[in-house]
């Protein structure tokens, strides 16, 4: 049985526009103008996949605010930790 891939978000600091789309594949763009910061976020098939991501961060020299399992909240509702 094939697992479902986990979603992850990402923010960033500033805004990244989605010309930038190629380089982080299946993620959506959401720009915070409260706060100045960007919200990827979508699936991530392995932990490979996650690791290019956070190349892909580094490389554009972005700063990650944060990153998390975005499936862990609806885990911890239903009692169901890891």
């Amino acid at each position: 049985m094939e697992r479902e891939p986990e979603r992850y978000e990402f923010r960033v600091k500033g805004r990244l526009d989605v010309r930038w789309a190629d380089r982080f594949e299946g993620l959506s763009f959401a720009y915070d103008e409260r706060d100045g910061t960007t919200l990827l976020s979508g699936p991530v098939v392995d932990q490979a996949a996650l690791h290019g991501l956070l190349r892909g961060v580094r490389d554009l020299g972005l700063t990650l605010i944060s990153l998390r399992a975005a499936n862990e909240r609806n885990q911890e509702k239903k009692g169901m930790n890891r």
